[in-house]
């Protein structure tokens, strides 16, 4: 059976994510959890006041995001998560025109927990394949002649 910190994380990506039920991030993230490098600024976002613009964005431009589970673990106060997720940008709320593209992205987060509830996060996952993906970006490869 998965322990208390495993099962809250599973609860976060399930509810916040494919239930979209903003009102499990207030009871889920502590008022001074900090969240670091969540958002397309770089910056840490502190509580849920901080966290729910960015969370509003992210679903109102991909509103059919789906999570998946693919692996989660403890390590003393701390759960490792990855995640996959599937959605098609059909939303403007990046600042980004909706193109109507699938995307599928991969990450992991690691979330301290403490009290039951989550004090700090990190997450990492494949923003610029994102934005490609959407067209919002090209890439361009090789090597510069010499």
């Amino acid at each position: 059976m998965a322990n208390e910190n495993v099962s809250l994380m599973l609860r976060w990506f399930d509810e916040v994510w494919n239930q979209r039920r903003r009102e499990t991030i207030s009871e889920l993230f502590a008022e001074n959890a900090i969240a670091h490098w969540i958002d397309e600024t770089g910056r840490d976002l502190t509580g849920p006041q901080e966290f729910l613009p960015y969370y509003d964005r992210l679903c109102g431009a991909f509103p059919d995001i789906r999570m998946t589970v693919d692996e989660c673990f403890e390590a003393g106060d701390k759960v490792i998560v990855r995640w996959s997720a599937k959605m098609q940008h059909t939303g403007d709320h990046l600042g980004i025109r909706a193109s109507g593209k699938p995307v599928a992205v991969s990450g992991m987060t690691m979330a301290k927990i403490a009290n039951g509830k989550v004090v700090e996060g990190w997450d990492c996952w494949d923003k610029l394949g994102m934005l490609m993906q959407i067209d919002a970006v090209e890439l361009k490869m090789g090597m510069a002649a010499g």
